[in-house]
């Protein structure tokens, strides 16, 4: 592949694009130069018969370590954060200030609070229109379980009007665990008045079948109709790390039966989503926190 005297040129036709799509994922013109450079250095390297589509190839290469960076980013970001996101030195000012007129500095604070294989799936399906059978393996997941990502990222994109200092303050982890263990022991106790205090007025609680048969329901819309079916519930919630993001997790022993996935915006809950299919739960990272 490296003797190919034409790879240069056909890279450099890709490059604006793999820019545009990294620099979206990470937010910083600079490690999304970084990134293109090492998905160069990637395909030198590879073997010829390994890159049939280079489109293709060099998406998936560029998503894969967008992914590892975010993930990193996320781990650290469980240090409790003072000061929000750290601003992070433009490589090329001029470059930079375009990109980010084109993508608009809101959009980019919000997909900030996204969990890092949310961003993913969001970004490159709803922003360079690639498919969930092509995003599902960067991101080890299922078509169909890509497909819910994007939709929870989707939902939490359009919901953010409430502000870049709220999508901010909802990305601080610290944050997010005192609403969620409020949450839970608010669920526990039967606290309804507290319950409605914490959730969006347009909360949407969601259960697949298999959390639904443990008690659950598929559906429940509404700030008073979730915190009436919650009120009492969830004796078992532990807190969790889900994908990087504060959720929980409910367990019979050791095994993990249940995740909850909480989507929180401008301090409260807006959505609840529910899994228990053994198959979506083993795709997941989930990490118990301690209580």
């Amino acid at each position: 592949m490296s003797g190919n005297d034409g790879l240069a040129e056909r890279f450099e036709r890709e490059r604006p694009r793999l820019r545009a799509m990294a620099y979206r994922m990470l937010g910083s013109g600079a490690e999304a130069d970084d990134v293109v450079q090492d998905a160069w250095l990637r395909l030198i390297r590879a073997d010829p018969g390994e890159v049939n589509n280079l489109a293709a190839w060099l998406t998936t290469v560029v998503g894969r370590i967008c992914l590892d960076l975010l993930r990193s980013r996320a781990s650290r970001r469980e240090e409790p954060l003072d000061g929000g996101v750290e601003p992070r030195a433009a490589a090329d000012p001029e470059g930079e200030a375009v990109l980010a007129d084109s993508v608009g500095s809101a959009l980019l604070v919000i997909l900030d609070t996204l969990a890092p294989v949310e961003r993913l799936a969001f970004v490159l399906h709803d922003m360079f229109a690639v498919s969930f059978e092509e995003i599902a393996p960067i991101a080890g997941r299922s078509p169909a379980a890509t497909r819910q990502l994007a939709s929870r990222a989707r939902r939490r994109v359009a919901a953010g009007d409430t502000g870049p200092g709220a999508a901010l303050a909802d990305a601080d982890p610290s944050r997010r665990r005192k609403i969620v263990d409020a949450f839970f022991a608010a669920a526990r106790q039967g606290e309804f008045a507290t319950l409605l205090a914490l959730l969006d007025p347009d909360v949407v609680l969601r259960a697949d079948d298999a959390a639904a048969r443990l008690g659950g329901s598929g559906a429940v819309r509404g700030q008073e109709a979730v915190a009436r079916f919650l009120s009492g519930r969830a004796r078992g919630a532990v807190p969790a790390l889900i994908d990087g993001t504060v959720g929980a997790v409910g367990r019979a022993g050791e095994r993990i039966v249940v995740v909850l996935e909480l989507v929180i915006i401008g301090g409260r809950i807006a959505a609840i989503e529910v899994t228990g299919d053994p198959e979506r739960l083993a795709e997941l990272d989930v990490t118990p926190l301690g209580e």
